[in-house]
């Protein structure tokens, strides 16, 4: 897990297809993909505990959307244009990259929050419960969005491993968590 704690925003362009798609269809593809983590990674809601009926509201802020994440519901996630007016147990704030990177596993999330990278508010207790449930799943989010494509998954794949090193240079993260080769 990286130290350094810079996160480039993303282009501002990439928020303008965000501004036009309906809300409807961007809470369905991300509440299927936060249902398909739940179902995928069960023990994220035993590790979350109490903090499984928790509000989380993730911020990206250079995205023209909110997310509203409660894990222990069966529509899990509820996207709003900012400012949200919605009541959150706890809140983290930060660009995109450096809240993928913290879900993916190459930033450490303690250097984002003392380096100023990502705020939060709120439930210290829920959001670091989030985050440990999160870590030791070993959440992929490439992973996880490619099991959505079913039986187009290879094709899904296939495309992701030309696009992520696009991304990558876009927004200095990487979109998969890289894994340790041992042996």
């Amino acid at each position: 897990m990286k130290i350094d704690a810079r996160v480039a925003a993303l282009p501002t362009w990439i928020g303008f297809p965000v501004r036009v798609l309906p809300l409807p269809i961007i809470n369905l593809v991300f509440g299927r993909l936060v249902a398909s983590m739940k179902c995928r990674h069960p023990e994220l809601l035993e590790r979350l505990g109490t903090h499984a009926s928790a509000r989380f509201l993730i911020d990206p802020t250079d995205l023209p959307l909110q997310f509203l994440i409660q894990p222990d519901r069966a529509n899990p996630v509820q996207a709003y244009h900012p400012p949200v007016r919605c009541d959150w147990d706890a809140r983290v704030r930060g660009s995109l990259g450096a809240l993928i990177a913290m879900v993916n596993g190459e930033l450490d999330g303690d250097a984002l929050f003392f380096s100023r990278e990502i705020t939060i508010e709120g439930s210290t207790e829920a959001i670091l419960a989030l985050r440990n449930a999160i870590d030791a799943a070993e959440v992929d989010l490439a992973s996880e969005a490619t099991a959505l494509c079913g039986p187009l998954k290879p094709l899904a794949e296939e495309t992701a491993h030309f696009l992520l090193p696009i991304l990558r240079r876009w927004s200095g993260v990487d979109l998969a968590r890289q894994r340790v080769q041992t042996g």
